[in-house]
């Protein structure tokens, strides 16, 4: 059993954060499985069956969870750019796998902030609320906040446009080199500006796809979020779920 819920974050963390969650997984004697699909994020998860919490950098295919037993979590998840306002270094160094807060934060905060979440028996909500704590003190003690700049407003373009941006049109409308704004993207957001637009295009089509009932036109599908043709989506749902979307739909509807 999984139970997973997300809570709004504190005002002062909002320019920051997407949501905090918490979720509790019950497997007993059997494993668990489950896939999560690239979406843009970098998460903070602190876990009691770790002895530290951890980073998750923005992902770039899916990976796959396995659990066993009692896991409790509980997280954070930054706005697309918004990490880079708690974490020291260029933050495509994040990608595609996970990095103790010991590194990235110092031992003595990652310890204190495992202690304090792990030490005493607390509800969701009493964990949630030291999270955010720590959080606050990181963006106190951290880099100094970055102002949104080039990337805010790119990624805003192309989240509002659901990836049919194209990079070359993006830039001219910022007013900078399609290198420097890529230069930009990797240090502040962790991928490149052309592989966020195709995640955001990719969540946007497969959201369509969770909505719809019956048999899907695929060739309509991809023409509405932007793709050349069915070939392109398929390719992205082999890139972003490991799958071809008719097998993807197929699983999540059993």
């Amino acid at each position: 059993m999984i139970v997973y819920q997300e809570y709004a974050p504190l005002p002062a963390l909002r320019p920051w954060l997407a949501c905090v969650w918490t979720c509790r997984v019950q497997a007993g004697n059997t494993v668990l499985r489950h896939q999560v699909l690239p979406d843009n994020c970098i998460d903070i998860l602190c876990q009691d069956q770790q002895e530290t919490s951890f980073a998750v950098g923005m992902m770039t295919a899916p990976i796959n969870v396995v659990s066993q037993g009692l896991v409790q979590t509980v997280a954070a998840r930054f706005k697309p750019g918004a990490a880079a306002s708690f974490f020291d270094l260029p933050l495509c160094e994040l990608n595609d796998g996970r990095t103790d807060l010991q590194s990235l934060w110092g031992r003595d905060m990652a310890m204190r902030l495992t202690d304090a979440l792990w030490s005493d028996p607390l509800d969701d909500l009493q964990r949630i609320a030291i999270l955010q704590d720590h959080l606050l003190q990181r963006l106190r003690s951290g880099p100094p906040p970055s102002a949104a700049g080039i990337t805010g407003q790119a990624i805003t373009l192309i989240e509002q446009t659901q990836g049919r941006l194209r990079v070359a049109s993006l830039a001219e409308q910022l007013k900078v080199s399609r290198q420097h704004l890529a230069l930009q993207f990797r240090h502040k957001v962790g991928l490149s500006p052309k592989l966020f637009a195709r995640i955001c295009r990719f969540r946007a089509a497969n959201a369509t796809l969770q909505r719809l009932h019956g048999a899907p036109d695929w060739a309509q599908l991809a023409l509405e979020h932007g793709y050349f043709d069915q070939s392109h989506l398929i390719h992205d749902f082999q890139d972003f779920a490991h799958s071809a979307p008719e097998t993807w739909l197929a699983g999540k509807q059993l």
